[in-house]
């Protein structure tokens, strides 16, 4: 890890990038013609909504931390209570909702497990927030949003052990390294890292983090802030031993949508001025500051 931390920010070709599209009111941008529609095809009466006057948002359960926090407040949820408006996708979801015109109490929260995210079909959920990468398959069945978060992949190790040495992607190879199934974790060990033995692929990460317990992979790819965690609270004896920065940037969590859903546009508004305020970047200073430092395995 680098002496010191570093913030992280959000890429400013994204922050270009999200800008009101189609959906959120046409025209020439910046005319009050072009304003006047975008909010008015933005107001919550106006918009797709699973049920009226709610917005019903989705998430895995565990809900772990940085990205929720808080603990729980029923015995549904496991670990963390998305609704308490702590950890950085509970925060960010409720400074979206309020962009919205929705107060707390008409933010509903729902289990949708991690694959079925992003699935076919129709959603019981206006949008999923949980660390959901975009990539183009899956934008082929579902709509996502801009990104509220740029991310890295990293790999956590435990301490003395062989892996833990390594300093290059190559010298990962001969490791057995693990991943949740469906996540472009998994991914970026078939596709990049390319060990010789065959990856082991598990349902939720909590079963792949008591993998790397029971030494029964050497390496854990997550994404990096998730790895923080992993490493300070989960696994003892553990170390974040690199990031991977592959093709020059850095891969971006978007909100998901049922394939076409006007909402997306609106919440892109909304998340085009929450990062434009700061508000984005302030909470990833409080719930992701300690995600930096990790050496970038080449």
């Amino acid at each position: 890890m680098g002496s010191r931390p570093r913030r992280i920010l959000c890429l400013t070709a994204l922050a270009a990038a999200a800008t009101v599209t189609a959906g959120c009111g046409g025209g020439s941008s910046g005319s009050p013609t072009t304003t006047s529609a975008a909010a008015a095809s933005c107001s919550k009466s106006k918009l797709t909504l699973v049920k009226p006057g709610q917005l019903t948002v989705g998430t895995d359960n565990p809900a772990y931390p940085p990205w929720y926090a808080g603990g729980t407040k029923s015995s549904f949820w496991k670990v963390n209570d998305p609704a308490t408006g702590k950890g950085y996708e509970s925060a960010t979801a409720y400074a979206v909702a309020k962009q919205l015109g929705f107060s707390p109490s008409a933010v509903h929260w729902t289990y949708v497990p991690f694959t079925r995210s992003y699935a076919p079909g129709k959603k019981s959920f206006d949008f999923d927030i949980n660390q959901i990468s975009y990539t183009p398959q899956r934008a082929k069945v579902v709509t996502f949003s801009k990104s509220y978060y740029d991310v890295n992949q990293a790999i956590v190790v435990l301490k003395g052990t062989k892996i833990a040495d390594v300093d290059s992607i190559a010298g990962l190879r001969p490791f057995k390294l693990g991943a949740q199934i469906g996540t472009t974790s998994y991914d970026f060990i078939t596709s990049t890292i390319k060990p010789t033995t065959q990856p082991a692929v598990y349902q939720q990460n909590a079963a792949a983090v008591q993998a790397l317990k029971n030494k029964q992979i050497d390496g854990l790819v997550v994404d990096l802030p998730t790895a923080f965690y992993v490493s300070a609270a989960q696994v003892p004896n553990s170390k974040v031993l690199g990031q991977f920065n592959s093709g020059g940037g850095a891969g971006y969590f978007g909100m998901v949508f049922a394939k076409g859903n006007s909402l997306a546009a609106c919440v892109n508004q909304a998340l085009a001025k929450l990062r434009a305020n700061g508000t984005l970047e302030q909470l990833q200073q409080q719930w992701l500051a300690k995600a930096t430092g990790a050496p970038v395995l080449k």
